[in-house]
């Protein structure tokens, strides 16, 4: 079998005071297209995990995260590649969302998640969202 090459993703769970989480949708021409995601994006050689989720969510909706607090992990395997992407919990931030590398944002509940189409590797966030939905109003 051969091996695939590892993908460092970091994503973020923007989660506003009434709950709702932040989803962004990818352009139609990219992979995935026109799909909703939780926002986030490829590491670059160099920088910490955290660092790569602050510059990708500045980038992709001019957002200036603070404190990002790690959540949770995916690990799926696509066709070419394996993704192990670390997941953060973001309450602060400042700014205003904008679709600067995206063709789209949302405020999302939690029970609308499971309505949207969501590349395979965010599925599995949706159902440990729902068991964590309570919490996430804290």
């Amino acid at each position: 079998m051969a091996v695939k090459p590892l993908l460092l993703v970091c994503a973020a769970l923007l989660v506003d005071g009434e709950g709702r989480i932040l989803l962004t949708r990818r352009r139609p021409e990219t992979h995935m297209g026109s799909r909703w995601e939780f926002p986030g994006g490829k590491w670059h050689d160099g920088e910490s995990p955290e660092a790569t989720l602050i510059r990708e969510i500045r980038e992709e909706i001019g957002l200036i995260v603070t404190d990002p607090e790690p959540w949770t992990f995916v690990s799926h395997p696509y066709d070419n590649f394996h993704l192990l992407m670390p997941v953060y919990l973001c309450r602060h931030w400042s700014g205003e969302p904008q679709p600067l590398e995206v063709a789209d944002w949302g405020w999302f509940c939690v029970d609308e998640l499971g309505d949207l189409s969501l590349p395979p590797a965010d599925q599995p966030l949706v159902t440990q969202l729902r068991t964590a939905a309570p919490w996430l109003r804290a």
